[in-house]
């Protein structure tokens, strides 16, 4: 991924070596790693973060939910597309510390002006939300995945979009993932496809065969 403006490509930068860091960091802890996993970035990677960035661009949707801010990684690929199509960014996180990094990220990038940060348990501010959303990203703790589809489901936007990382690794989040992929299909107006993409890209859309509009 090539960020044209220079702010944006140097915290891009940052996060890559942050992320070869924590990477040599796990190799070295091995199965020690998984009890301290809230230390590290744990990205969805550039690969996804390139998807997401040009589904943006090419749906040009108003208004972009994240759940699981974390450091701000995949934030930083959705506010940059944020700002050339003119929508806004929230982002939820439950972490204070988490979201501290990311705000500071976002703030050096110049994009902290289209995110909207919230702290707190993301399935209530979901629930709780007036508005609809029309792209999401769902990267949360798996075990969340479900609840927070069936809080995010009522305030979709039709022809709005839904992208849960994580659907094929890592494994052991498989069983979290077979009932959120279930969810999906469950739903007759949900359009819905796993991507081989970065660790697995479930790819939804709001769509149904009256929707006249495609």
């Amino acid at each position: 991924m090539h960020f044209t403006d220079p702010k944006v490509a140097a915290v891009f930068a940052r996060y890559q070596a942050r992320e070869q860091a924590d990477n040599a960091r796990m190799r070295e802890l091995g199965p020690a790693a998984f009890e301290i996993r809230d230390e590290f970035l744990l990205p969805v990677g550039p690969e996804v973060g390139a998807f997401l960035h040009a589904l943006i661009l090419a749906r040009r949707p108003r208004r972009i939910l994240e759940l699981g801010t974390s450091y701000g990684y995949s934030t930083l690929f959705l506010a940059d597309a944020a700002r050339a199509v003119g929508a806004q960014v929230v982002t939820m996180e439950l972490a204070d510390y988490k979201q501290d990094y990311a705000r500071a990220q976002l703030a050096a990038a110049g994009l902290d002006g289209v995110v909207e940060f919230r702290l707190g348990d993301a399935v209530a501010m979901t629930r709780d939300d007036p508005g609809t959303f029309d792209f999401a990203l769902l990267d949360i703790w798996k075990e969340l995945y479900l609840p927070c589809f069936e809080a995010l489901y009522p305030k979709l936007s039709d022809e709005g979009v839904i992208c849960a990382d994580n659907m094929i690794s890592p494994e052991v989040a498989r069983p979290e993932v077979r009932q959120y992929r279930e969810a999906v299909r469950a739903r007759a107006d949900l359009q819905t496809a796993l991507l081989p993409i970065g660790q697995g890209i479930e790819l939804s859309v709001r769509w149904s065969a009256g929707n006249t509009k495609l």
